[in-house]
């Protein structure tokens, strides 16, 4: 259900959709640890609404690997024709078929409530993390808005973020310490560390 969904949305995603405040953009990807010449996956792409601020971020000596499972989310991105080491990737987090620890950071900006599967994904996200890697869940608005937001769309009105117990739970049984959750009113992040 979940492909078809985002592949119908695709063409009115960025007017209807996408967060449009870029200086909200720019503020959460400035809060995530990432540093120039890292190499960054970012899950759930999308149509790229976030895809300029983490390439200013890994800087011309970094690498970005977009994933979408979603092909018609992925040619909207794809066809933006962003500037920099930008590698884009059809397929599902659980599926992607990517080495182990190749990342210095996974971005799941606006996309880990709709992961049907959220601790095989967490699982494999830790996988392809290198030791010492972090992995950043994030949205620019809090749990509680995305959460109302959801529930109000019968396509994905249990596609949710879970509490912060939840989250750290989820994040300690896949095996990820240093466990973060920063959830205010303009944004929300969950922070967590491969172990070294």
């Amino acid at each position: 259900m979940s492909k078809a969904f985002f592949n119908a949305k695709a063409p009115m995603w960025d007017e209807s959709i996408a967060e449009k405040d870029t200086g909200k953009l720019q503020r959460l990807a400035g809060a995530l640890e990432i540093t120039p010449g890292s190499i960054v996956l970012d899950v759930g792409t999308g149509t790229g609404v976030f895809v300029p601020f983490l390439l200013a971020m890994i800087g011309n000596s970094g690498k970005l690997v977009c994933v979408d499972f979603a092909e018609e989310m992925l040619n909207r991105a794809r066809a933006k024709n962003f500037k920099g080491t930008i590698e884009y990737l059809c397929a599902d987090v659980t599926e992607t078929q990517l080495g182990d620890a190749i990342f210095d950071n996974i971005i799941c900006y606006s996309s880990f409530p709709h992961f049907h599967d959220k601790p095989k994904a967490l699982r494999e996200m830790r996988r392809m993390l290198k030791k010492g890697g972090v992995l950043s869940v994030c949205h620019s608005s809090s749990r509680e808005a995305i959460n109302g937001i959801h529930r109000q769309m019968p396509e994905v009105c249990d596609h949710l973020l879970p509490d912060t117990n939840e989250m750290r739970r989820l994040f300690a049984e896949a095996g990820f310490e240093n466990i973060r959750i920063d959830d205010n009113a303009e944004s929300y992040i969950a922070h967590a560390r491969k172990p070294v």
